[in-house]
């Protein structure tokens, strides 16, 4: 049976248990609500009077000059196209939790990752990392494993991945062929690999 994202909330806080700082990553495929459950996570933390924060990996995204130059921009969104090594780095200062360290986070209207756009504050215990391949198998994507506590992972069907990420890509406007590329040629290739080449989590649900 699929878990409640109010039980997800309560097993963070038993296995966070008194720790300092708690690092949770949620992961899946292109459309699966990572997003929204770990923003749903966060307000059930806070509410329970716990102090959460999301760290999206999508503000790591390179840059589109350098996808564009390395021949990568049709591709953006694909695991080469992220900076895995600043992504590692910031997830390790952040798991310290001494200070606080500013995070980027993507603007999807604009397709840019805005530098320092997030505070993470020392006093922000849980931390709900949100991306597709935080559990890839893959190098060197597998190399982030020991910095995350729990792991959670959310597969729909790919059915309903295809149906969100079409409503997505229609709601930018984008002409069929933009749609059939958008999903064919990146998103859905890419929900594929996560799908089948990630590590198997501490928790998985199936919807949200």
């Amino acid at each position: 049976m699929t878990m409640t994202a109010k039980e997800i909330a309560e097993t963070i806080l038993w296995r966070a248990g008194s720790a300092r700082r708690f690092l949770v990553a949620i992961a899946g495929p292109p459309g699966a609500g990572k997003s929204t459950l770990a923003d749903t996570l966060r307000d059930l933390l806070i509410a329970d009077g716990e102090t959460a924060v999301v760290l999206p990996m999508d503000g790591f995204h390179m840059d589109n000059g350098i996808l564009e130059a390395r021949g990568l921009l049709p591709r953006k969104g694909a695991p080469q196209t992220f900076d895995v090594r600043g992504f590692a780095d910031i997830l390790r200062a952040v798991r310290v939790g001494e200070e606080e360290v500013l995070v980027p986070v993507f603007d999807r209207d604009r397709e840019i990752a805005i530098a320092s756009a997030r505070p993470i504050s020392p006093a922000d215990r849980i931390v709900l990392v949100e991306g597709n391949y935080l559990l890839l198998d893959e190098e060197p994507w597998s190399s982030l494993a020991p910095l995350f506590d729990l792991t959670i992972f959310v597969a729909p069907s790919f059915e309903e991945l295809e149906r969100r990420l079409t409503a997505r890509w229609e709601g930018y406007n984008l002409d069929a062929a933009g749609i059939d590329w958008k999903l064919n040629g990146n998103d859905l290739p890419n929900g594929r690999l996560v799908l089948e080449k990630s590590r198997k989590a501490d928790i998985r649900i199936d919807d949200f």
